[in-house]
């Protein structure tokens, strides 16, 4: 299939679907890829696109320019920007900001997230990062919860933050707002890998082919499955877990998965 440009009606993002890909990428570089309402309401209208779109395999959230994203719009958080509507307060304002960073990335997509690092990712762009379901970055970015310096809290980043890092360590990024490189944000969990800038392209393309090769019929299960279960106490989840294994081994996929592999070849997903 050939690349497809279709981020006409978008003005924070832009939206291209190449093959099985869909990418969607923070386009304001000249602001570092600020996250504000608009950009929430763009970035969650893609998302929908993607999920909807039979064709797409998987997803791709970047950045343009030299920043992954700087995080949250400040000067529409404090009042700086455009004035409050009717009915909207600071609070919801700033929520805007970071309910889809941090719970809707991937979260009833059933198609696998992955982001490509291309530059610093801060405060909501951290957020954004650590949502995905998978991340390489480019070892020139760097990865900081800086809200405190500027007396902000992270508030809504806390709720994957923690679900993907050490307690101690995450607590150490949150109350120093101190930087750490790539190689360090690969170690404590926060990407998967750190790469050569020159590498990023074709490792994040290697990595889906490599998700593309699934059936997603099953990916969209599982993933389904775990934002389902990550929640739950361990005698329910398990429970919940169990009822979806009886759905997996339901589907077409799943039974060409098995006779291909008694048979000793390739399998030919249906997506059923």
């Amino acid at each position: 299939m050939a690349e497809r440009d279709s981020s006409e009606g978008y003005n924070d993002i832009l939206y291209q679907q190449h093959g099985q890909v869909a990418t969607i990428t923070l386009n304001r570089p000249e602001r570092r890829n600020p996250i504000g309402p608009r950009t929430v309401g763009e970035l969650l209208h893609a998302l929908g696109r993607a999920r909807d779109e039979e064709s797409v395999r998987v997803v791709v959230l970047t950045g343009a320019g030299k920043y992954f994203s700087a995080g949250g719009d400040l000067s529409q958080m404090g009042g700086g920007g455009s004035p409050l509507q009717s009915g909207e307060s600071a609070f919801t304002r700033a929520g805007s900001f970071v309910d889809l960073n941090l719970m809707l990335v991937g979260r009833g997509i059933g198609k696998p997230t992955v982001a490509r690092v291309n530059g610093p990712a801060l405060a909501g762009g951290l957020g954004l990062v650590v949502a995905c379901d998978l991340a390489i970055a480019s070892d020139e970015a760097f990865f900081a919860t800086p809200e405190i310096n500027v007396g902000l809290w992270p508030m809504m980043i806390m709720s994957t933050l923690f679900r993907n890092v050490p307690r101690k360590r995450a607590m150490e990024l949150i109350l120093t707002g101190e930087r750490i490189d790539a190689a360090e944000a690969a170690r404590i969990g926060i990407i998967n890998r750190a790469v050569p800038a020159d590498r990023l392209d074709a490792e994040v393309d290697e990595l889906c082919q490599k998700l593309i090769a699934k059936s997603p019929a099953v990916m969209r299960l599982g993933l389904d499955a775990f934002h389902a279960m990550q929640d739950l106490p361990l005698e329910p989840a398990l429970r919940f877990l169990e009822e979806q294994l009886g759905r997996v081994l339901l589907t077409e996929d799943a039974a060409e998965g098995l006779s291909a592999f008694l048979q000793k070849r390739p399998p030919v997903w249906r997506g059923r």
